[in-house]
């Protein structure tokens, strides 16, 4: 279309169109952007990855670096200045986040918690409810947790249980709530708050039944289950917590009555293309331990990175690296212009989750009977990757939501 529309032009309007065109679209970072990804990277270096593999094992919460990160200013970014945060974009946090889960992605994981739960409260929360619950977070290295799923509404939101009687000034919220990351920290290791998403219009529609909430985590009747041994990021913390008669002022609701879904679902919004750029972190790792172990071993009188076939299973690496990440920018970049990204969050979080488990496995296959073992760290990447398929809504709702944005926008949606 460009070549035929200056085909027609005088040389007077040629030129000047091509010097609007020379430049192109910017994949570069502005200086701050590459000085928090230079302090992140370093971090992980010296910090993270040295102690990966043990919190891995004892699978104890990794208190101690999350402490380093949250002094460091890796923890909570997006908390805007008011509550005595950064206020720093989706397109920071991605970059950020993709450095912490190259070193361990669970420690990513603990991390992006206190992002996702946190987000209502950025997104909907009346001034007063930021500067007190967001500026704990800033205050001190705590946790926080967003309760959402339960054990009979994994992917399918709209199926909660969990209900919120209102009782004049107050809701009373009764029920379970199942893998919720940072649980037992949240309550446990300082002044923590739990996001909680409940039913308190049993008569309505998903779109007006429920309402979201803040909810102290020391407030009364608030429980937590045993640790559950995930397959993977097995320093998170992750368990069911239970609400029994817990009492709630009117005050704590986020945004107002009813409008819960829309709030929860907007949160993903922001904190899927995070999860995606954990996906590409990860799947960096095993591209750079598989690169680095090729190198290396031979076989048949030439290290086996010259053997073609294990040549291209690391250029095919590569091309789906570099893909991720630029789908993950482009889903971060639309949501800091103010426009909708869910559809590109949820391409985002699909591409970079997929791409990280075949590129995991192909890891290991070039390690062959070494990536089996403890030995080496591409079993650990294996295990970790999985949950990138699973949590945020799996690659299975992920396309849903791509195909329905489709069938509403058509193929111009999908235009530059």
């Amino acid at each position: 279309m460009l070549a035929r529309a200056t085909s027609r032009c005088t040389p007077s309007v040629v030129r000047p169109l091509a010097r609007s065109f020379s430049a192109g679209p910017s994949f570069e970072m502005s200086d701050e952007q590459s000085a928090i990804k230079d302090l992140a990277r370093s971090f992980v270096k010296d910090q993270v990855i040295p102690a990966a593999a043990e919190y891995d094992r004892s699978m104890k919460f990794p208190q101690p670096l999350f402490k380093q990160a949250w002094e460091l200013g890796l923890v909570n970014i997006h908390v805007g200045e008011e509550a005595g945060g950064l206020g720093l974009h989706t397109t920071d946090g991605v970059i950020v986040a993709e450095e912490m889960a190259y070193g361990c992605s669970g420690f990513g994981t603990a991390i992006e918690a206190n992002t996702l739960a946190s987000m209502p409260v950025i997104l909907s929360g009346s001034e007063e409810q930021r500067k007190k619950y967001l500026g704990r977070l800033t205050e001190a290295p705590i946790q926080c947790a967003y309760c959402v799923s339960e054990s009979g509404a994994g992917s399918d939101v709209a199926a909660i249980q969990t209900r919120a009687e209102k009782k004049g000034d107050e809701y009373v919220i009764n029920g379970s709530k199942m893998w919720i990351t940072n649980g037992a920290m949240a309550k446990e290791n300082g002044d923590g708050f739990y996001f909680v998403l409940a039913r308190t219009d049993p008569n309505a529609g998903p779109g007006k039944a429920m309402t979201g909430f803040v909810v102290d985590a020391s407030t009364p009747g608030i429980s937590y289950g045993d640790k559950l041994i995930n397959m993977g990021q097995r320093c998170s913390d992750t368990r069911p917590i239970f609400f029994e008669d817990v009492v709630v002022p009117a005050e704590n609701v986020l945004g107002a009555e009813g409008n819960g879904f829309k709030l929860a679902m907007g949160a993903f919004d922001n904190t899927r293309p995070p999860v995606a750029a954990g996906a590409v972190g990860v799947a960096r790792r095993a591209m750079d331990e598989a690169m680095a172990y090729a190198a290396e071993r031979k076989s048949m009188g030439v290290t086996i990175d010259q053997h073609q076939t294990v040549a291209f299973m690391l250029a095919d690496m590569a091309m789906k690296i570099e893909a991720g990440r630029l789908l993950t920018w482009k889903s971060a970049y639309e949501i800091d212009q103010g426009r909708s990204n869910t559809m590109y969050a949820s391409m985002a979080k699909a591409f970079a989750g997929d791409s990280c488990n075949e590129i995991v496995a192909n890891a290991v296959q070039i390690f062959g009977g070494a990536g089996f073992n403890t030995e080496y760290p591409v079993e650990k990447l294996m295990r970790d990757a999985k949950i990138y398929q699973l949590y945020e809504g799996t690659s299975q709702i992920q396309r849903l939501i791509i195909s329905r944005h489709m069938q509403t926008r058509g193929s111009g949606g999908l235009a530059p």
